[in-house]
């Protein structure tokens, strides 16, 4: 029978969250409180369900979404979120056509670019998808990183590291936020709902643990960055505590606060172990340590993926450190976003339209995205043979457009 692929009522709303969480392999109960806690805050017509007969066998949602630029600035994007397919339905085109779907009306809406996490990484680059950002996690070995166990962990620079409670963070948090996005690309909102998720309020599906929570003040009193982590309680056979502190959230947005909360949480009395949580792969962690070969990379991969919809808004919304102009073709088979394109860039502004004009560089559209957030070097890039230089020269030129000083940082799943 023909698979219907369509938006979900009211009504089908628990069915489709089944789906969901066979898709996840997750227990396919679905609580009352569940479906209270969530319908509320779902679009339903940008929450497409795959209908074989009465089940829903694939699920695909959308939202509204702010994301982060180079320079500060930010694009409204169509993020992509509960993409499943059931195992009775893989290998049938149902993710291409839900895929097809969401991005044709968001181009039409006026999205600037769509954007996922990626559960696997080979299923969304036949889409346009691309890696913007990517992220590490370190474990730190407290008994081989050289750090005076004498230390305090109070900071040096006038600051003060206060303890809080879920209360204050959703308080402090958002703030703080908002000035991270200001100074990294690839920084997600996140919403009134997610900060009450992350401190412990409405539904939760799993068992809630209260973390411990810590904010960074400058010398002046102004908040500059706050951490939630948790910590086991284990002892080994010598009746020693070899306790692990593990990071759930840590925004900071002066080198002072992230200075300041590394080192108060590796001076944690009883923690022998410190794993960072999912952090930008330039974070400071390792080097704030006098032995840096005891921060131990656990895990690096691929976090943001972006699918551009509009080039020319993409590019006139990031800030460019140099003057120059290239010719870009771009590669969207069947997409909103092939064509030619002249950017003109300097650090006062940019513009970007399309042109008949020979290329300088020719690349996918994934590669675009992967570009326009700083992360990837456009040298590196034609090395792999992922970007092509029409003209000698054109990938050098695009690396000191592109690049940033800071690797772009996205701190949230969704």
């Amino acid at each position: 029978m023909t698979v219907d692929i369509r938006p979900v009522t009211e009504s089908e709303f628990p069915d489709w969250l089944r789906g969901l969480r066979t898709g996840f392999l997750r227990p396919p109960v679905v609580p009352d409180e569940d479906v209270a806690d969530r319908l509320p805050h779902t679009d339903l017509a940008r929450t497409l369900g795959a209908f074989d007969r009465d089940r829903v066998v694939a699920t695909f949602r959308s939202f509204r979404q702010e994301v982060s630029t180079v320079g500060g600035g930010s694009l409204t994007a169509d993020a992509i979120t509960q993409v499943t397919v059931s195992p009775t339905h893989r290998r049938q085109g149902l993710l291409s056509r839900m895929m097809a779907a969401d991005l044709a009306v968001a181009k039409e809406r006026g999205d600037a670019l769509a954007t996922l996490i990626a559960a696997e990484y080979p299923i969304y680059g036949r889409f346009g998808f691309g890696p913007a950002s990517w992220t590490t996690e370190w474990s730190v070995d407290l008994r081989r990183a050289g750090l005076d166990p004498r230390r305090s962990g109070r900071p040096e620079d006038g600051g003060r590291v206060d303890l809080a409670d879920g209360d204050e963070i959703r308080k402090t948090g958002p703030g703080l936020h908002r000035r991270l996005a200001g100074v990294r690309a690839g920084v997600t909102d996140r919403t009134e709902r997610g900060w009450a998720q992350g401190t412990g309020l409405g539904f939760q599906l799993d068992p809630w643990t209260e973390p411990y929570y810590a904010v960074y003040r400058s010398e002046s009193g102004e908040p500059e960055g706050f951490v939630s982590y948790r910590s086991d309680d284990k002892w080994d056979d010598g009746k020693q505590p070899v306790n692990t502190a593990t990071v759930r959230d840590l925004i900071a947005v002066t080198p002072a606060a992230e200075r300041a909360l590394w080192l108060y949480l590796c001076s944690l009395d009883w923690v022998t172990t410190v794993r960072s949580g999912y952090r930008a792969p330039d974070d400071p962690l390792p080097e704030l340590l006098p032995d840096p070969r005891a921060a131990r990379a656990v895990s690096h991969a691929d976090m943001l993926w972006v699918r551009v919809l509009d080039v020319p808004r993409l590019l006139e919304g990031r800030t460019y450190p140099v003057a120059d102009g290239l010719v870009l073709e771009v590669r969207d088979a069947d997409g909103p976003a092939g064509g030619r394109f002249r950017l003109d860039a300097s650090p006062e502004g940019a513009s970007c339209v399309r042109t008949d004009a020979s290329a300088d560089l020719v690349l996918d559209v994934a590669e675009l995205g992967t570009l326009a957030f700083g992360d990837h070097s456009a040298v590196r890039l034609a090395r792999l043979g992922r970007v092509e230089e029409a003209v000698p020269g054109a990938a050098a030129r695009a690396e000191l457009l592109f690049r940033t000083p800071l690797r772009p940082f996205s701190p949230d799943i969704f």
